[in-house]
Order: structure tokens, then sequence, then C-alpha cells
């Protein structure tokens, strides 16, 4: 309605995040907080996307994989990204096939038995169980051990100075990559070659997080307790009422715990903020740092991190975050 002084671009030209007029095809893309140049790409673990005209054109994988997460003191992301926690001394099954009522024949299923390892009552996860038909994988006290056969199977163990990991494959159906930190945390990668049904606490990977919470029993649950018994590998354990808050439990340590994990919140991570959202993990470090009060306590901070550490590796950010000092490697 009135003229303002001020420049622009001539026609056909457009401004790019740096102030210079340039044509349509030269416009740079923004993801997360951060800009990328024309024909630059970014990936995720279904899509592959390219910056053309300022915009995002996303093609999708011919294999999509997705990730479980189970970590700290009973965290767990699932596979569609629903995230939860839950304190419950008992096994409890993470993922298994052949849930659905008319093939209830399952070709693998991950079982994790908690304990105790806090006087407020918080759960860690401390062993790992694999069944694989007649091959079972058993990881314990820092270490493994495999029992059976099952020439179906094909399966690989590799190591290095923090973590074991497995890959399986079972032709024509799963490909899985299974990392454990050999203490509390543990992931499950799978890319599945059939629409094959998945449960368990992992949820049912059917790309809507809104619904899995779905019970042994084929109804979704009201709430992540109800969800988590219907799970019990043993039923005669105790059935989960309420989720612990360490920090009320133990308020002495709430300042410490808030300090030492304020690491994810720093300058050292900050090429990652952009990328993967550091609250949840900084709450569950707090949360964690709190409750580990008898012995331990750095290493579930530590272990906290090293999962934030691992979401931003996934996105292509890798942060050099251990010292000598704070949480080495050995």
């Amino acid at each position: 309605t009135k003229c303002e002084s001020g420049c622009v671009c001539a026609d056909g030209l457009y401004e790019n995040l740096d102030g210079r007029c340039v044509p349509a095809e030269e416009c740079p893309c923004e993801y997360g907080g951060l800009a990328y140049g024309k024909g630059e790409q970014i990936q995720t673990e279904c899509e592959i996307c390219t910056c053309t005209k300022g915009k995002w054109k996303c093609v999708q994988k011919s294999k999509c994989s997705s990730t479980c997460n189970l970590y700290g003191e009973g965290h767990i992301t699932t596979f569609d990204g629903q995230r939860f926690v839950f304190d419950g001394n008992c096994e409890y099954i993470l993922a298994m096939d052949g849930c659905s009522v008319n093939r209830p024949v399952s070709s693998f299923k991950i079982v994790t038995e908690n304990v105790i390892c806090g006087k407020s009552g918080v759960t860690c996860s401390r062993s790992i169980s694999i069944y694989l038909g007649n091959l079972t994988f058993i990881l314990r006290d820092e270490t493994f051990t495999i029992s059976g056969e099952n020439p179906g199977v094909r399966y690989k163990v590799k190591k290095n100075a923090l973590h074991l990991m497995f890959d399986i494959i079972i032709p024509g159906k799963y490909n899985m990559t299974l990392i454990w930190n050999k203490h509390m945390n543990f992931f499950i990668k799978i890319s599945r070659e059939t629409q094959e049904t998945i449960c368990g606490l992992c949820g049912n990977y059917n790309g809507n997080m809104k619904d899995d919470f779905e019970t042994r029993s084929k109804y979704v649950a009201s709430n992540e307790l109800e969800f988590v018994n219907s799970w019990k590998e043993n039923p005669l354990c105790g059935d989960v009422y309420f989720v612990v808050d360490p920090c009320s439990k133990n308020p002495y340590r709430k300042a410490w715990a808030e300090k030492t994990c304020s690491i994810i919140n720093s300058q050292v991570f900050s090429a990652c903020h952009n990328k993967v959202n550091r609250m949840p993990y900084y709450e569950a470090c707090v949360r964690d740092s709190c409750g580990c009060d008898i012995g331990g306590d750095c290493e579930c901070m530590c272990d906290a991190i090293a999962v934030y550490a691992m979401a931003c590796l996934d996105k292509g950010i890798c942060i050099d975050w251990r010292t000598p000092e704070f949480c080495r490697k050995f």
C-alpha cells in the first residue's frame, strides 16, 4: 500500500541465506536449522533427500530399517519413535515376530532381564537373551555366550573398546544389527523383507507411534504400565504399578546430576542440537544419575550421554566428547 526503500532482487532471482541474489536453481534448502546447497543430500534410515531449487526431493530407499533403543534405567524408544520409561524387576520381551493370531510361529525373540540397581527401586537392563530357533545368545556380565545352532541363520560378532555388535541375517525375513555397550544400553536395528508383524516393548513397527502400546492380547493399552506388564516373559513376576522419580527420592543428588549431564546442552554437542532434540536425552541422563545411588553412578551418567552421542552419529554428526577425566573409554 506504500513504497518502502530497500533492495530487491531482479526478476527471476531470489535472495539466499548469504544475502545474494541467485537463480532458483541455486536456492538452498533448510533442515534442522542448517542450510544445504544445491545438490546436497541428507539421509534418513528410509529416505535419501536431495536439495533441488530450494526444496527437498526425497526418494524411498529399497530397504528401510528402524531402531529400537533400550538404555539406562528402563528408557525405551520404540521402532516407531514412541518414548517411555518403566521400572520392573523381571524378564520382558523386547521384540519378537510371529505375533499374529494366524501365524504364532516366531523366528526370533529378544528378552531383557532387569534387576534393581538403586535404593529408590530403579532398574537397569543387565542381561539380554536372543533366541533364534535352537540358536541362543546370552549377553551378561560384559561378555556373551552362544549355544545351539540354526543353519537357517547367519551371524557375525564384532567387538571394539566400547561395544559388542551382532550382525544377524534370517534370509528372506530380517537383517538385524544388535549393539550392546556391555552395560545398560542395547540397540536393535532391523531391516525386514516381509511385512511380518513385530511386537513387544519395542512396539509393532508399523510406522505409527500412536498404537505402539499394543499388548500381548492385541489391544492398545491405556498407559505404558499396563503395556509393559503384558510383555513379562515370566507371568509370576509382580506387576509394575508406578514409575519411580529418582530425583524426588534422592534430592541431594539432583544438583550433581544436572551439572554432569549439562554437557548434552553445552557447546560440545552444539553441532548436533539442530539435528537431534536433546531434551529427552538430558532428562533421561538426570533421572538415571539421580537413581544410581548404590554404585556405578558415573557409569549410569556416561551411558546416558552415550545414547545422545549415538543418536547424533546416526545423523552424521560425530562428537568427540569423552576425555581421560570424563567418561574415559577404558
